[in-house]
C-alpha cells in the first residue's frame, strides 16, 4: 500500500460513476490511502441532490471528497469536471444487460458517447492518466479459456456492443493522439452495494426477504467472480504502474469460475438450506445473446502490477451477506420482483 500512497500523494483524481457500485468502493479506497489525494466524485445530477451509494459514506469520508454533479452525456459538464485533474477513472455507465434489449439508444448515449466525451475532454486538457472501464461481457462466450486480452470481442448484447465501441474509441485515441489511456476490464465484480440486476444480490435479497423458491435465469453459465474490494484495488494498481500499463487492455479476474447453479446452491446453504431454485423464463437471455462461459486470465495484471486477489469467493460472499442482512441495506432492495 505504501507504493500506492506515494503514487497518489497530492494527485487530483476524478472518478466518474462515483455514486455507483464499483465507483463508490474505489472512492473509499482512494480516500483511505491517507495520501492527501484530492478526490472529485462525478455523480449523476438529479433534483434530489442524491449522491447514490456515496450518501452512505461516513461524514469523515464525505468531508474529504469534492462532489461534482453532472451527466456523462454532457460534454461541457464532463470537461468542467476534468479541469485540474491528473488522473481520471471513468466508470460511469449503464450496466444492466436485460434493459439494453429495450433501450439500446440510451446505452449508446451513455456508454459510447459518454466515453467519447471523456476522451475528447482529456485530450484537450492534456490529462496525464485516463483509465476507461470495460467489461468481460465484451468477450462474449469464451472461445478459449482462460480469456486473455487477445480474445476476440463479441457483441452478444446491445450493452456489450456499446462497451466494445467505447473500448475501440479509447484505443483509437491512444493510437491517433497518443492519449495516455488504459482499458480496464473487470470480470464479474460482486459485493456490498451491487444492484439487484446482478445475480448474487438477486439471490441474497430473495433469500433474506423470505422467498423459498428462488427465481433465476440460465443456471449452467459460468462466471469469474471478483470481490469488489479486489476490483477497486486492481484499478489503483493499474493506475500506479504508470508507463507499464498505458496503452494496454488489462483484465481484472480471479482465473476461477463457478456456474450460476453452483453459486445459487452455495448461497442457499449459507442463508436458507430449505430454499429451492426455479428457472424463470423471463430471466433468460435470448439464446444467441447468453454468454455461457467467462473465465478470465489475470496473468497480464499480475505481471504488470503484482495484483493478487485477497478475497476468495467464499470470503466475499460472507461479507456480502452480512452487509445485506443489515436492515438499512436490505430495505433498499425489492427481492420479490425481477430487476431489469
Amino acid at each position: 500500500m505504501d507504493n500506492l500512497k506515494n503514487y497518489f500523494k497530492n494527485k487530483n483524481v476524478l472518478v466518474t460513476g462515483a455514486d455507483g457500485f464499483i465507483g463508490s468502493h474505489l472512492v473509499e479506497q482512494l480516500v483511505s490511502l491517507n495520501a492527501n489525494v484530492n478526490v472529485r466524485a462525478f455523480v449523476f445530477y438529479n433534483s434530489f441532490n442524491n449522491w447514490g451509494w456515496a450518501d452512505t459514506f461516513s461524514p469523515e469520508i464525505k468531508n474529504k471528497i469534492d462532489f461534482f454533479h453532472g451527466d456523462i452525456r454532457d460534454y461541457k459538464r464532463v470537461k468542467d469536471a476534468l479541469e485540474g485533474i491528473d488522473i481520471v477513472f471513468h466508470l460511469a455507465a449503464l450496466i444492466a444487460i436485460p434493459y439494453s434489449y429495450y433501450s439500446p439508444e440510451a446505452y449508446v448515449d451513455t456508454n459510447t458517447k459518454g466515453t467519447l466525451n471523456i476522451l475528447l475532454a482529456t485530450k484537450e486538457l492534456k490529462t496525464k492518466r485516463i483509465l476507461v472501464t470495460s467489461t468481460s461481457e465484451v468477450y462474449g462466450t469464451a472461445r478459449y479459456v482462460p480469456i486473455d486480452e487477445n480474445h476476440p470481442l463479441q457483441g452478444q448484447s446491445p450493452y456489450s456492443a456499446t462497451k466494445i465501441a467505447a473500448d475501440k474509441l479509447a484505443e483509437s485515441f491512444r493510437l491517433s493522439f497518443d492519449l495516455p489511456v488504459t482499458i480496464v476490464r473487470p470480470f464479474n465484480t460482486f459485493g456490498p452495494r451491487q444492484s439487484a440486476r446482478a445475480v448474487i444480490p438477486t439471490i441474497i435479497t430473495q433469500l433474506l426477504q423470505g422467498v423459498n423458491e428462488i427465481s433465476l435465469g440460465e443456471l449452467s453459465s459460468t462466471r469469474d467472480f471478483v470481490y469488489v474490494k479486489d476490483t477497486a484495488l486492481g484499478f489503483l494498481k493499474i493506475a500506479s504502474a504508470a508507463d507499464a500499463t498505458i496503452g494496454e487492455e488489462i483484465n481484472i479476474a480471479t482465473q476461477k469460475e463457478i456456474s450460476i447453479g453452483e453459486l445459487a446452491s452455495l448461497l442457499i446453504n449459507e442463508i436458507n438450506p430449505k430454499a429451492k431454485i426455479k428457472v424463470d423464463d423471463k430471466r433468460l437471455r435470448p439464446t444467441n445473446s447468453e454468454v455461457y462461459r467467462l473465465l478470465g486470465s489475470n496473468e497480464k495484471l499480475k505481471k504488470l502490477t503484482r495484483w493478487q486477489p485477497t478475497f476468495s469467493i467464499q470470503e466475499g460472499i460472507k461479507e456480502s451477506i452480512e452487509w445485506f442482512r443489515k436492515e438499512e441495506n436490505l430495505q433498499r432492495y425489492k427481492g420479490n420482483i425481477y430487476n431489469l
